[in-house]
C-alpha cells in the first residue's frame, strides 16, 4: 500500500499530483470545463499543464506546443501521473484558447495568482497597452488593445482589461486600476493617462501618480514649461527665488551615453487645479551615440511632467527612477511578449483567443521572473533541457497558505 503525505499548504490533483493549493497548477483545478464528459479526451487542467510546460521551454504556437508534447509524451506522462501517453493535437490546443477558457474567469484567476505572488518589494505599477497584432482579421475590425498594470520590480501584470474597439485606454484606465490596491503604490503611465479622473481615482486610494505632460493638457503643460523656462529679468530687476532641486543619472551602454537631468519644483501646488498634486518636474535627457570612442550622433529630449509625490516624499532622484522605471512595462513585458514569445505572430483570431493568449504570456514571464531569471529567452532554453524543474514552478508558490 502506498501513502501520500503533504503539507497544509498543499493539496492533491486530480492525477495525484501534490502542489500547492496557490500554485497555477492549482489554480487550473478551479478552472471551468464547459465541455461535457462525452468525447472529451483530456482534463483541462492537463492541457493547460501541457500548454504552460510547452510555454516554458520556448514553444509559442499551437502547432509547435502539439509536436513537442507528441515527442516528449513518455516524460510529459509521468510528471503529470497520465495513464496513456496520448497528447493534443493542435486543433485541441487552439480550441482551449478559442472556447474552452472563459476570458473573463481565466483572467480573475490570473489576476489573483499574479497578486497573490508579489514579493511585497518595489512600488511603481507602470500602465500601458499594447495591441494584440496576432488577433486582426484582414479588412475587418482593427486588432484588439489591452490595457495592463504591471508591477516592475515582480515583473508581474498585477491587473488588465480589455480597451474597446469605441474606447480608448482614457476609458479602460479606471477599470484596470480598480482591480488592485493603489495604497502606497506609484502608478506611472503616458501622457494619454494625465487626466484629472485617473489622478483623482489614484489619490484616493491613497497611492501616488507620476505623470509627463503634454499638449494634451495644454494649460497644465504651459503652466509647468514657464515655470522651468530661463529667467532672464531686465536690467536692475533680479532674478525670482525658485525652490528648484535637481538630480542627474548618467547611463553608457550598447554604444550610447544617456545623461538625464532632472529639476522638481513645488512652486506650482497652490496655482494648479489638478487633483492632488505635490510638484512638477521637467526632465531633460541627452543622448550621445559613440563609435570607435567618438561621438556621431546627438539628441535631446525635454519631458515635463507632475506627481501627487510631495518633496518630503520623493526627491528628484527617486521621481527620476520611479519615471525611467516606467519603460520596463516595455523592456520588461511587451518586447518580451513580441520578440521572444512571438505573440504577434501567432495567429489567434476567433473569440477571445489572441487575449487569453496574452494572459498566459504574462503569468509565464512573472513565473520566471520568480526562477531568479533577468534572460526570458535564456531561461526557456535552460528549461527546454530540464522539463522536471520548469513543473515545478507551475506547482509552487510564494504565497503559502
Amino acid at each position: 500500500m502506498e501513502y501520500s503525505t503533504h503539507q497544509r499548504w498543499q493539496e492533491i490533483g486530480e492525477t495525484g499530483i501534490v502542489h500547492d493549493i496557490n500554485s497555477l497548477y492549482g489554480r487550473f483545478h478551479h478552472v471551468n470545463d464547459p465541455r461535457g464528459a462525452k468525447g472529451k479526451q483530456y482534463s483541462l487542467v492537463m492541457l493547460l499543464a501541457v500548454i504552460f510546460q510547452a510555454k516554458l521551454v520556448g514553444k509559442d504556437k499551437p502547432e509547435e506546443i502539439a509536436d513537442w508534447a507528441k515527442n516528449n509524451a513518455d516524460e510529459l506522462a509521468k510528471l503529470l501521473k497520465l495513464k496513456r501517453t496520448w497528447m493534443p493535437s493542435h486543433s485541441t490546443i487552439r480550441r482551449v484558447f478559442q472556447s474552452t477558457l472563459n476570458e473573463a474567469e481565466f483572467n480573475r484567476q490570473a489576476q489573483e495568482y499574479s497578486q497573490q505572488e508579489q514579493t511585497g518589494a518595489g512600488e511603481v505599477l507602470a500602465m500601458d497597452g499594447k495591441t494584440l497584432r496576432g488577433t486582426r482579421i484582414a479588412e475587418q475590425e482593427p486588432s484588439d488593445h489591452v490595457l495592463s498594470l504591471y508591477h516592475v520590480q515582480d515583473q508581474q501584470v498585477v491587473a488588465q482589461a480589455v480597451v474597446d474597439t469605441k474606447e480608448n485606454e482614457i476609458v479602460a484606465a479606471p477599470k484596470v486600476l480598480e482591480q488592485v490596491s493603489l495604497a502606497g503604490k506609484i502608478v506611472t503611465g503616458d501622457a494619454m493617462h494625465t487626466q484629472r479622473g485617473i489622478s483623482e481615482q489614484i489619490v484616493a486610494h491613497h497611492g501616488h501618480y507620476i505623470w509627463p505632460v503634454k499638449e494634451n493638457q495644454p494649460r497644465l503643460y504651459e503652466d509647468i514649461r514657464r515655470l522651468f523656462a530661463p529667467d532672464n529679468p531686465r536690467p536692475g530687476f533680479g532674478k525670482i527665488a525658485t525652490d528648484f532641486r535637481t538630480a542627474t543619472k548618467i547611463n553608457l551602454g550598447h554604444g550610447r551615453l544617456e545623461k538625464r537631468t532632472i529639476q522638481t519644483s513645488a512652486m506650482l501646488n497652490d496655482y494648479l487645479d489638478w487633483p492632488g498634486v505635490g510638484q512638477v518636474y521637467r526632465l531633460e535627457r541627452k543622448f550621445s551615440w559613440i563609435r570607435q570612442g567618438k561621438v556621431y550622433k546627438t539628441s535631446c529630449e525635454i519631458e515635463f511632467g507632475i506627481t501627487s509625490l510631495s518633496t518630503n516624499q520623493a526627491s528628484p532622484s527617486k521621481v527620476l527612477q520611479a519615471r525611467r522605471q516606467h519603460w520596463l512595462i516595455e523592456t520588461g513585458l511587451h518586447y518580451r511578449r513580441d520578440v521572444t514569445f512571438h505573440e504577434d505572430a501567432t495567429r489567434m483570431t476567433i473569440g477571445s483567443a489572441g487575449r487569453i493568449l496574452a494572459t498566459v504570456h504574462n503569468l509565464i514571464i512573472g513565473l520566471i521572473k520568480r526562477a531568479g531569471y533577468d534572460n526570458t529567452a535564456k531561461a526557456r532554453r535552460y528549461y527546454d533541457g530540464h522539463l522536471d524543474e520548469a513543473f515545478a514552478l507551475l506547482i509552487t508558490a510564494n504565497c503559502l497558505s
